[in-house]
């Protein structure tokens, strides 16, 4: 791979740092919890047709499941390459020159308790002929509570309102239209905000971007754990129980069949592992 740029290295650096931000949070809440899981952290190299060893890219894949969180991953990436051709003309600039470089952090925590909703957030850099910044947030609860709906979307709203009023509005219906079943005609969750091809023609585009990139990890940080402090103790029965492994039978539906994340590292030769990390460990149709 290629030597990392400026603007490369900031945004690498951020998120490997917002990473160990939020698993140091994750693990307090299991202390919180009188659990002492802790996350697993395992190293792997990008491998694949046409890269030679050492060159694709790197990344870690962060695992804990305790007694709050079933399962949790937290995984960063920093990789690059060629796409084959048929995949390039899918990516913004790349269908001229294949050639890219990716860097980002990507989460998904399936919960113990079905009063506690399951949560997914991913930020990412890209370069190809053209750079940008993509990401968000979305929350995606078995049992619904109105206030924790409120209450995520607000934090998210003012992350987004201190960079462009128009941000929220533009990005939650993003995130609306993407995190559809459409052969269930049903959202995956209850929202939160999607945006991608937030372009860096020069710097002060690249500053203004990463800036509102760092805005919504930084939001993230603010909305979820509340959220799980406030219900990790709440009472479910087996009604409950079933609910939550039906709904999570959804969300695996959608991360196979219409997730750009998971094609996106399967045609790029990433971990297998890292990439269906966002699968939840357990999961029923009826």
């Amino acid at each position: 791979m290629k030597p990392l740029n400026d603007q490369q290295e900031q945004a690498r650096i951020w998120f490997e740092g917002l990473r160990d931000r939020i698993c140091a949070e994750f693990e307090a809440i299991e202390r919180e919890a009188n659990s002492n899981a802790s996350f697993t952290y395992t190293p792997w190299n990008r491998e694949g047709e046409g890269v030679a060893p050492g060159e694709g890219g790197s990344g870690v894949r962060g695992v804990m499941k305790g007694k709050v969180f079933e399962k949790v991953g937290v995984n960063v990436s920093t990789v690059g390459g060629s796409f084959a051709p048929e995949f390039a003309k899918t990516i913004n600039g790349a269908s001229e020159n294949p050639e890219f470089f990716a860097t980002g952090i990507s989460l998904v925590a399936h919960m113990a308790n079905p009063h506690v909703p399951a949560v997914h957030m991913n930020t990412r850099f890209l370069t190809t002929t053209k750079s940008w910044f993509g990401g968000g947030a979305d929350l995606n609860p078995p049992l619904p509570y109105a206030e924790d709906t409120e209450f995520f979307h607000d934090v998210l709203k003012q992350a987004c309102d201190a960079h462009d009023p128009a941000h929220y509005p533009r990005f939650k219906q993003w995130a609306d239209d993407y995190f559809y079943i459409p052969h269930r005609r049903v959202h995956r969750g209850v929202g939160g905000i999607f945006y991608d091809h937030l372009e860096c023609p020069d710097d002060a585009a690249f500053d203004a971007n990463f800036a509102f990139t760092r805005a919504v990890g930084d939001a993230f940080l603010a909305a979820f754990p509340p959220i799980v402090r406030k219900r990790m103790g709440a009472q479910w029965n087996e009604a409950d129980k079933a609910q939550q492994l039906e709904w999570r039978g959804r969300y695996a539906e959608f991360n196979l069949v219409h997730d750009r994340g998971t094609l996106f590292g399967l045609k790029t030769g990433g971990n297998i592992e890292a990439i269906l990390m966002s699968l939840p460990p357990m999961a029923s149709w009826s």
